[in-house]
């Protein structure tokens, strides 16, 4: 994990340097809109000679352009930049292979997945792209469920074949890439009914959502499934929904253990160490009441925390390096949907990075969370992000967890579950206050 960490940071060519200075890489990356990026790699252009615009002075420029064209959708832009044949480094071939998955989930383009997935597969086994972060059995997952889509069920047979067990993708079962289980569980359905096996698919999917390994995006894939299987659609939203409590009540009695019974507005929270689970570590430090604590907002505004006394509060931890810190915000987001701003207030506050950076990457990701910045990691001391910790109405600390679920479905449910828990105590402590 660490050295995936350092992967990520170790992202950009020193090669980049070689651009002319005001066109530094690192200020192109934190332009918000992929339209006003190539507007500036243009005005670049337009100062280099002609024989420098297809090497290595613009490499990553390139290589950026072309992920952001296809996050876009726009796979005409993408091929441009694609056939320029730019050296991706690790952090682009992540952000190419997360744009590609966005295509497929959002049904825009099943050819266009199977082409570039199967381009991207050919280079790698060619040895001409480096896949260090473990992204092939992803491309290989959507390959296959695109040909599925698109009727060529033997090619997308042949594919998935090749991806039946864990030991071809081992981060399948590791929580750090955003729903890696729940996402091949999904192509492999939609393979597996292309083929004419919808029992198998309803019975897969089944599993997937009784044990949490689901995501939105497998809810319409199920739905189709289960018609088949069954001949009808009929009662499909009341048998979801019984696997889909099964899960909650399964996450909601273990996290309901770890609920900080004693009332404590400071803390110093542990956890086991991941070199030696007998030994325990420092998560974060709390010195003072969250009420005490002020951070500034994208615009450069302060938000004193004290502002949302009277609400259950939860505030995440994270940076934009951090794969599963992003991953978590999907099943965030849902949670907050549920709530109204009087019942719940969510943060989550970016630690050591400037505020062009942040406003940059929530821009061009699409974050719809709450962001707050503490660039010094002076509020809580956080020794490691993910890092999430969830308030009572009255400032006190009642949960606190690291780390990420694993899918949408399963880190929703988790923080579903310490809201209702903290809520509902928080209720019956004012209710036995009041009598």
């Amino acid at each position: 994990m660490k050295k995936l960490i350092l992967v990520l940071l170790l992202s950009t060519k020193a090669w980049a340097q070689e651009a002319p200075a005001k066109y530094n890489f690192n200020d192109f990356m934190v332009i918000e809109k992929v339209e006003d990026q190539e507007k500036k790699y243009n005005e670049m252009l337009r100062e280099l000679p002609p024989q420098e615009h297809i090497t290595s002075v613009t490499n990553d420029f390139r290589g950026e352009l072309a992920f952001a064209w296809l996050a876009t959708g726009n796979v005409e832009r993408y091929n441009y930049y694609k056939s320029t044949k730019p050296d991706f480094s690790a952090r682009q071939f992540l952000y190419l292979a997360n744009a590609l998955e966005k295509l497929f989930d959002e049904k825009k383009d099943y050819a266009a997945v199977a082409e570039i997935s199967n381009a991207l597969l050919q280079e790698i086994k060619e040895g001409t792209l480096e896949d260090v972060l473990g992204r092939t059995p992803v491309l290989k997952e959507l390959n296959a469920a695109a040909n599925a889509k698109l009727g060529k069920v033997d090619k997308a047979k042949e594919m998935i074949a090749t991806l039946s067990s864990a030991e071809e993708n081992p981060m399948r079962e590791i929580p750090y890439f955003k729903d890696s289980k729940s996402n091949y569980l999904n192509r492999y359905a939609i393979v597996l009914s292309a083929a004419g096996e919808n029992q198998s698919a309803f019975d897969l999917l089944t599993k997937a959502f009784r044990e949490a390994d689901s995501n939105p995006n497998t809810v319409t894939t199920f739905k189709e499934i289960y018609k088949k299987a069954k001949g009808t659609d009929k009662d499909f939203e009341l048998y979801l929904k019984s696997l889909q409590d099964e899960a909650y009540q399964h996450y909601y009695k273990e996290v309901e253990k770890l609920y900080i019974a004693s009332p404590q507005k400071t803390l110093k929270a542990t956890i086991p160490s991941p070199d030696d689970a007998t030994e325990m570590m420092t998560l974060f430090e709390a010195k003072k009441a969250v009420q005490d604590i002020t951070l500034e907002n994208l615009k450069g505004e302060p938000v004193p925390l004290a502002d949302h006394t009277g609400k259950i509060l939860v505030i995440d931890f994270w940076t934009t390096l951090c794969t599963p810190c992003v991953a978590a915000f999907s099943g965030f987001e849902r949670v907050v949907a549920d709530y109204t701003k009087d019942e719940l207030q969510l943060f989550v506050i970016d630690l050591f990075e400037t505020n062009s950076t942040v406003k940059a990457y929530v821009a061009q990701k699409g974050i719809t969370l709450d962001v707050l910045r503490d660039e010094e990691n002076l509020a809580y001391e956080v020794q490691g992000t993910p890092t999430k910790i969830i308030f009572d109405p009255s400032g006190n600390i009642r949960f606190y967890s690291s780390g990420y679920a694993g899918s949408t479905d399963r880190e929703y449910y988790k923080l579903k579950a310490m809201v209702e828990i903290t809520k509902a105590l928080a209720t019956a402590a004012s209710t036995n206050i009041r009598g």
